[in-house]
């Protein structure tokens, strides 16, 4: 059996990092074979597809050491554009990629960059959609997609180029449960590619392939094998290097918060009344009618599929540039259409599903510091504020990199630390644990459970992550088709079926 990948003695090294993100991995992978690639959150797997695919060095500068061949081929030598006929890359977020605005020509694009010639185009679209699932919506404009859909058409565009190989980085981290067992069914329909998939979601995807490769923190390999084999011979070693493992095998899964006070007498934090929200006076409705109140001190986790309009809701909790259609919403008990945006700013946070969304400055320490100076904080006690925040997320090493060059997980707990730098009494927080290390991701959830209990903050998490949410919610809600279609308590959710007790 020929190899499709073989990497040796792989050292890459960004500019400004102190210490290279990736160390001296070497392994191969046979043509034909299914391999999911398990680390902690910047332990430097998209490092590793971004080399595969020759985007490092050309689009990204760092320094390359050791050898990488894709099918015998160079990527440093061919460069990402002659590498797209052996290796395609999908990335965590397919609008990233797009280049188009329908279905159909988003899957032609790359074949016009290939120069195939235009009688040869049509049925490898036909082909390529078909194979996704995603012919019928050829003639879709893709921002009437849902998050699962655009995946598929992301996924599409490269499957039309035939690269005998395929990097899936992330592909279902922005998706719902529904949305990522459509894609990983699409993906095991698919014949005679090599996958290298990097994933989170290891119960989904372990079923799917042939090995598994484990990389430590520090960039360096830990183990190549068989995934279940391998997964329990190097159990305690992967469970300190913080990848996250099947609940059976994985001693925290099993672990629930408790909650020692209760929230009868305390007064609402959020009363929404009558809530209706559509964008124009004649388009489609994204919330009907909803009547929710959270008490102050709840831990709230907010479910539901793609588009069911969980984003919406929660900002407009905060007026965040939303205010309802009909119906009325309470901060804290006033009007929050009334408060000025200082004082809204003062009484909540909220942490964006995309981290670059709220990022306003080039260095981490900056980004940490930037309300507490907008707000007149002394400079001392700024600095007192940022050092203790960056030192709680694990952030020190990197205060004076951009935000934009840290790992996805890297971005996602410096977006967190600048919305608790001002201490707010409501914190809502869109997809927190995306794309972290399962250690940073109980990390957080530790420091938010304890900023619940200890300090009384009001947390509204919107997640697609059930087991984090049986182990850390008090309360759930779940939207569905713009309705509130439960709210109770996690034991509740857990009877009714609108929580998995096995994630």
């Amino acid at each position: 059996m020929t190899e499709a990948i073989t990497v040796q003695a792989l050292t890459v090294r960004y500019p400004r990092r102190p210490k290279p993100v990736l160390r001296d991995v070497s392994f191969t992978v046979p043509s034909g074979r299914r391999v999911l690639l398990l680390g902690p959150s910047g332990c430097g797997k998209s490092t590793l597809a971004l080399t595969l695919t020759g985007l490092i060095p050309h689009h990204i500068f760092a320094r390359v050491y050791g050898s990488v061949r894709v099918l015998g081929h160079d990527p440093q030598a061919l460069g990402p554009g002659r590498m797209a006929v052996h290796a395609g890359l999908l990335l965590q977020d397919p609008e990233a990629s797009f280049a188009t605005l329908i279905v159909e020509d988003e899957v032609a694009f790359g074949l016009e960059n290939l120069a195939i010639p235009p009688e040869a185009m049509p049925p490898r679209i036909e082909a390529a959609l078909r194979q996704v699932d995603m012919w019928t919506y050829r003639h879709h404009p893709l921002n009437d997609l849902s998050g699962g859909q655009k995946q598929r058409v992301a996924l599409a565009a490269l499957l039309a180029m035939h690269p005998p190989v395929l990097i899936l980085d992330e592909p279902t981290a922005l998706l719902d449960p529904e949305g990522t067992r459509t894609f990983f069914r699409t993906l095991a329909t698919l014949q005679g590619h090599t996958w290298l998939l990097i994933e989170h979601k290891v119960e989904a995807a372990l079923p799917l392939v042939d090995e598994v490769i484990l990389l430590n923190q520090d960039g360096s390999l830990l183990a190549h094998g068989a995934p279940e084999p391998t997964l329990r011979r190097h159990l305690d070693a992967a469970l300190d290097a913080g990848i996250w493992l099947p609940a059976y095998l994985d001693p925290r899964a099993s672990w629930r918060a408790t909650f020692t006070t209760s929230l009868r007498i305390n007064p609402p934090a959020v009363q929404l009344r009558g809530v209706s929200f559509r964008y124009h006076p004649q388009g489609p409705w994204i919330l009907r009618d909803i009547d929710l109140t959270i008490p102050q001190g709840d831990f709230l986790a907010l479910l539901g599929p793609n588009g069911a309009g969980k984003t919406t809701l929660a900002r407009l909790m905060i007026h965040l540039g939303l205010q309802p259609t009909t119906g009325h919403v309470l901060l804290f008990g006033d009007p929050v259409e009334h408060l000025p945006r200082a004082a809204i700013t003062r009484r909540a946070g909220f942490v964006f599903q995309n981290p670059e969304h709220q990022f306003v400055t080039e260095r981490v320490w900056d980004e940490v510091a930037y309300s507490l100076r907008a707000h007149g904080w002394p400079e001392e006690r700024v600095r007192e504020r940022v050092n203790e925040l960056l030192e709680r997320f694990g952030l020190a090493e990197w205060a004076d990199m951009n935000p934009f060059r840290l790992s996805q997980g890297q971005k996602r707990r410096l977006s967190v630390a600048t919305m608790l730098a001002l201490a707010p009494r409501l914190l809502i927080l869109d997809e927190p644990t995306f794309g972290q290390s399962r250690n940073t991701a109980y990390a957080l959830m530790d420091h938010l459970w304890r900023l619940n209990q200890e300090e009384g903050v009001t947390i509204v998490m919107i997640t697609h992550n059930q087991r984090l949410t049986r182990q850390y919610a008090r309360h759930v809600a779940v939207l569905k088709n713009g309705h509130l279609a439960f709210h109770g308590t996690v034991d509740e959710a857990l009877k009714q079926g609108w929580l998995n007790p096995a994630a």
